[in-house]
């Protein structure tokens, strides 16, 4: 059997964290090398060739338009490289469900693309990063796991990029997947496909779905709260935003005042999604918020984070017209 060739992009964060005590709370996020690693990987006897770059050492709160387009470059290259079978990127749990959630919007489906973190560093007693990371190969040498789009590694669970949010500060299960769930159990020794991949292709794959953005324009996600006033709205304009999100209450909702505002702003050219800051549940057209006539868009099942993602590659490749951007979030 052929060894898979696997990619490892190194960014930093928790599963790369050093804490120089087993029982304490801090720790530097990033604090070793990639190559040490792979070192400590390669005892476990995985059956796969992984072969290192590293785009950063840091926390992924700090990661931003450099490691992104870093990271989809070394993606994009891996693609078109017939010796490479599959990629990973360790990477900080804070940010991991936006880097994957992009890579999976800009990046065709032809090989696995496997986010692996952890939520303890690890020199911590109980580390979970050495398991996550073993699984992630797993998943990674995996022929199943092309045409599911991006994934992420936690625990013993796989999620689509699309589903991944992080649920919990500290936990060590903090990953959910909503609305899907896991769409696979893996272990260092086995994985199981919960279905087909439902972004499934055959040979090459499916093609992305949307070119990378040139640019990160800026893109405000919006914090709703009772008795808030509509000067938000209004100080977000003033600074140039390109679009924005609300992090509504319920389905997406505002006081009246607020959604008045963005519904200007939605009429001056600068496209309105409306999201939840609710933990699970759809955000649809026109229920309480009469949509067609705001000129808004519904989030669906795209919390702020993600919602913001997703409007940030639209605007960036010239997509701000109501009507498309409904039609892109409907599709995810």
């Amino acid at each position: 059997m052929t060894t898979p060739c696997i990619l490892v992009l190194g960014t930093g964060g928790t599963i790369a964290g050093a804490a120089g005590s087993a029982t304490g709370g801090a720790y530097r996020a990033g604090g070793l090398a990639l190559a040490a690693m792979l070192q400590e990987l390669a005892a476990l006897g995985l059956n796969a060739q992984l072969v290192p770059k590293e785009i950063a050492r840091i926390g992924s709160q700090d990661i931003g338009w450099a490691e992104w387009q870093a990271l989809h470059t070394a993606c994009a290259g891996a693609m078109d490289d017939p010796a490479v079978t599959g990629i990973i990127i360790t990477h900080g749990t804070d940010t991991a469900e936006e880097t994957a959630f992009l890579l999976d919007l800009t990046l065709p489906t032809a090989k696995p693309v496997v986010l692996v973190g952890a939520m303890r560093p690890a020199d911590a007693v109980g580390a979970d990063g050495m398991r996550n990371f073993a699984n992630a190969v797993k998943v990674a040498s995996d022929s199943q796991a092309a045409g599911r789009g991006v994934l992420l590694v936690m625990g013993d669970g796989v999620l689509a990029a699309r589903d991944a949010r992080k649920a919990a500060t500290a936990a060590i299960d903090a990953f959910r997947g909503y609305p899907r769930g896991p769409i696979a159990r893996v272990t260092p020794a086995r994985i199981d496909w919960f279905g087909p991949p439902h972004r499934a292709g055959t040979g090459a794959g499916e093609p992305a779905r949307h070119a990378f953005p040139g640019h990160l324009p800026r893109v405000a996600i919006l914090a709703a709260g009772a008795g808030m006033d509509e000067q938000p709205v209004e100080a977000l304009l003033g600074i140039g935003a390109s679009g924005v999100v609300l992090a509504g209450m319920g389905q997406g909702n505002a006081p009246a005042c607020v959604l008045a505002a963005l519904a200007r702003a939605a009429a001056a050219g600068v496209p309105v999604v409306r999201s939840t800051r609710v933990d699970e549940g759809l955000v649809d057209r026109n229920v309480e918020v009469d949509d067609d006539a705001l000129g808004l868009v519904a989030a669906r099942a795209l919390g702020p984070a993600k919602a913001r993602v997703l409007l940030m590659v639209l605007v960036a490749n010239g997509i701000t017209d109501a009507a498309s951007v409904q039609a892109a979030f409907d599709a995810g």
